[in-house]
């Protein structure tokens, strides 16, 4: 039968009418009509055979796109999003009464729950499925179950469903539902349906309700993989929008935004100069559709939608290329294939390097310690990675494991204050060389007066000037000891404690053991250092030359200041002062009292201030040497008692060891899932990418 010998003719799926040359065939399988012309040479076969015809709603991707969307439905079944890795998805938003639950209905062919306030309380992601059987098959996904619906029942089993995730209430949940649709006619495109956006909450709705689905919204919308369709009213400045507001946020330039006007038989007016102007900077461009209205069948919808863009005086201005919802379809398809292909190689990439930074995380982690041997060859191993550490902290100045902690760098921070106990030994009042000039000399030399002959100087008149002055500075080199170990307690403990906090056990023990070890040593060494400063107590010696070329370069003073001082004494007006060289200008009105032992007093300060040099330096290089020494017997020896105290008679220190820490056993637990997960999302990226690779040859 010829198309031009007959008006109507029929098939099993649709209907052929023919009208003033034009073939217009309309099949209940898809969600829009088909027009030929005679150009066309379309036979249609006898009214028994079956009539097919692809629609236009029907993309002529689908055979492409199919396997993509399939293999982003799997990661995203596989929640392969909590590895941090983005899929690409069309994200749907609109502020409440926008059209938006119209719009996917039209696109899925099905009916959604309507109701006052808000319909959508939980993301919905749709995945829509061009099916061969005249039959649909319908099922929902939510709480680790799937449960088959009749299309007839769809909307009720939303509900259903939504109140089981989110509440009976009129509150909002971030916890997805999965609702599949598999027909005859769809396009073949994943999208996720979010909350309506509205600002003011209804009864039984929270009152930060607009904040909680602005969240979910910014959530879903943020990543750079996902599609933003804005569903926007006809009836509305775009401009006012708030799903605009949002959008433009994440999307400034709107190059992954795409703007669907509903209700455009409402406002048809305006319509094209608001899409023309673009105000609200649409990247991805505008698609106005008129939705199903009333009880009109789907098929009967997309016939007015055709109408009303093509017979409305305003309207039928518009591009045909953007208007009506098969355009709306395919331009989402093509967009999603896109997007898609686009994102491949980065989720490759992005779950490889995840992947195998996971696998050496797990490989990292300890073994799972089954018996005390086991235990002990693991502690024997924290033991020698801690001496290492402290080793390169302590000895070696190599800062590697410690980069960026400075109070780590052990030699550099032990040579900080080693300076600045030298600076302190130097400027404290005993090295002060004006002050009360000869007057203590004089005291102690006639206190030391004897029988014998004059001018002898008594050595035991230096040594009581000695021994007083080291008795003032001496709490300055216990307490730079006490300061250096407190240190060297943080540094021990700080790596000791890293290197075994993988047994959580351990850490607690581990950390007092190494406490009592240093504090041991610090006693040893606080006896060594007031050892040191007794030992310059008892006896006044040195064999540095430096004494005696110092006392004789001061010498060479005395008789020019004894001549000064006598001088100066004779007059009887201002305040006596003699310049001496090393010391400056000195007050000598004391002097008068004491002319005949000037001389000897000028002798015993010269040695006490030459020697005194001598003391300050012996004892910064005897407290260097000290802690070097001291170190280095803590690091190579002195810590292998941390074995023996954590031993115990019974040996339970390192039997602890065996029980690991829920902390670490459930990480390990995550990683092994993580990986698992992982291995299969790879799998998944590299069929698809091998099936795309095969589209190119």
């Amino acid at each position: 039968m010829s198309l031009y010998d007959e008006d109507v003719a029929s098939g099993s799926n649709g209907v052929l009418t023919v009208a003033n040359g034009t073939a217009i065939y309309d099949d209940p399988r898809s969600l829009g009509s088909l027009s030929l012309t005679r150009q066309d040479s379309f036979i249609v076969q006898e009214v028994e055979e079956e009539v097919t015809v692809q629609a236009p709603i029907i993309s002529q991707y689908n055979h492409q796109i199919r396997p993509l969307l399939d293999a982003i439905d799997r990661l995203r079944l596989l929640n392969v999003m909590k590895e941090g890795i983005q899929l690409p998805t069309i994200v749907v938003v609109g502020d409440q009464s926008s059209g938006k639950s119209s719009v996917l209905e039209s696109l899925a062919g099905i009916s959604l729950p309507r109701s006052q306030g808000i319909c959508t309380r939980v993301p919905l992601i749709m995945r829509l499925q061009s099916h061969r059987s005249p039959t649909p098959e319908l099922h929902l996904e939510y709480s680790g179950k799937q449960v088959p619906v009749e299309e007839s029942h769809i909307a009720a089993a939303i509900n259903l469903a939504t109140d089981e995730i989110a509440g009976n209430g009129k509150g909002i949940s971030n916890t997805p539902l999965t609702l599949v649709v598999k027909k005859a006619g769809v396009p073949d495109l994943t999208m996720v349906d979010l909350p309506g956006i509205t600002r003011v909450p209804v009864h039984g709705q929270p009152e930060n309700i607009y904040e909680q689905i602005r969240d979910i919204i910014m959530e879903y919308i943020t990543p750079e993989e996902s599609i933003i369709l804005n569903v926007l009213s006809a009836t509305v400045d775009f401009s006012t929008c708030e799903s605009i507001r949002m959008s433009q946020i994440v999307d400034k330039n709107g190059e992954r935004t795409l703007a669907v006007v509903t209700k455009a038989d409402r406002a048809p007016e305006e319509l094209l100069e608001k899409v023309s102007a673009d105000d609200v900077n649409i990247g991805l461009g505008y698609v106005c559709v008129r939705n199903r209205i009333g009880d009109e069948s789907y098929e009967e919808a997309r016939r007015e939608e055709a109408r009303l863009f093509q017979t409305d005086p305003h309207l039928s201005r518009i591009d045909k290329s953007i208007v009506g919802v098969p355009v709306l379809a395919q331009k989402l398809v093509e967009i999603q294939e896109r997007i898609i292909a686009r994102c491949l190689p980065v989720m490759v990439k992005t779950i490889t390097d995840k992947l195998n930074a996971n696998v050496s995380e797990l490989e990292k982690m300890p073994k799972v310690l089954t018996s005390v041997a086991d235990a002990l060859t693991a502690f024997m191993r924290i033991i020698g990675a801690a001496k290492e550490s402290l080793r390169k902290l302590l000895l070696r100045g190599e800062f590697d494991e410690y980069p960026d902690d400075r109070t780590k760098h052990g030699t550099a921070r032990l040579v900080e204050m080693l300076n600045e106990f030298s600076i302190e030994l130097h400027n404290s009042e005993e090295t002060e060389p004006t002050k009360d000039f000869l007057v203590e000399e004089i005291k102690v030399l006639e206190d030391a007066k004897g029988i014998g002959l004059p001018n002898f100087l008594p050595r035991n008149a230096f040594l009581r000037i000695l021994q007083r002055k080291v008795d003032h500075i001496s709490i300055m080199p216990i307490e730079f000891a006490e300061k250096i170990w407190s240190y060297i307690d943080k540094v021990v403990t700080s790596v000791l404690t890293r290197h075994s906090e993988i047994y959580y056990q351990l850490k607690g023990s581990t950390k007092r053991a190494a406490h009592n070890l240093v504090e041991k040593m610090r006693e040893q060494s606080i006896n060594r250092v007031k050892e040191i400063v007794q030992m310059e107590k008892l006896t006044d010696y040195t064999c540095n030359p430096d004494y005696m070329l110092e006392w004789t370069k001061l010498m060479t003073q005395q008789e020019n200041f004894i001549r000064n001082v006598n001088s100066i004494l004779n007059q009887s007006y201002g305040t006596p002062r003699v310049s001496l060289e090393g010391f400056g200008d000195i007050e000598v009105e004391h002097l008068r009292q004491h002319p005949n032992v000037v001389q000897q007093a000028f002798d015993l300060k010269m040695r006490m201030t030459a020697y005194w040099k001598i003391v300050l330096k012996r004892l910064v290089d005897s407290m260097a040497l000290h802690l070097q020494y001291s170190v280095h017997n803590l690091v190579n020896n002195d810590i292998e008692e941390i074995v023996n105290e954590m031993m115990e008679p019974d040996g339970r220190g390192i039997e602890m060891m065996l029980v690991e820490s829920p902390a670490i056993s459930g990480k390990r637990e995550k990683l092994k899932r993580s990986i698992k997960l992982l291995k299969e999302s790879k799998d998944v990226v590299a069929k698809i990418m091998d099936r795309i690779a095969g589209y190119d040859d």
